[in-house]
């Protein structure tokens, strides 16, 4: 029928080349991580399946840290949302390890959810640098028009 993660990675990559197009350092910077987050996601998919579990802990705790990196030195307000998506995935992936829980459909629910929540976040802070510039722009040309 259809391979949901193929639909989630692929909108995922979509959102990350549209952050790298239109938005802003932090924006291009979060991308680039979320972009190296799905290709070790999928690698590890395909080169260790049973390993996936570690791997996608790992994973994501990279990124988390990786992002962290990025809402510290940029304060964008959407890597708040971003650091707490990351935070549930985290603690999801542990309680399953952990618990040695096999995979079901509330984790298959919460990972979707919460990977469609990090990349909204994304798309959103790229909006906002994408027509805060543009305000600038208008700004910036209107003012140089009225001035002798």
């Amino acid at each position: 029928m259809f391979d949901l993660r193929l639909i989630l990675n692929t909108f995922a990559i979509l959102c990350c080349l549209f952050a790298l197009w239109k938005g802003g350092r932090a924006e291009r910077m979060g991308a680039l991580a979320v972009l190296a987050n799905v290709v070790i996601g999928q690698t590890g998919h395909l080169v260790a399946p049973g390993l996936n579990d570690q791997i996608r802990l790992v994973n994501d705790g990279l990124t988390a840290l990786l992002l962290l990196g990025v809402t510290v030195r940029y304060g964008a307000l959407w890597m708040g949302g971003v650091m707490l998506f990351y935070a549930a995935q985290f603690a999801m992936h542990s309680f399953y390890i952990v618990t040695e829980r096999k995979p079901d459909f509330l984790r298959a629910l919460i990972n979707n959810v919460d990977y469609l929540g990090i990349v909204s976040c994304l798309i959103i802070g790229t909006i906002v640098a994408w027509r805060r510039r543009v305000v600038n722009r208008r700004k910036a040309a209107s003012t140089a028009s009225t001035t002798p």
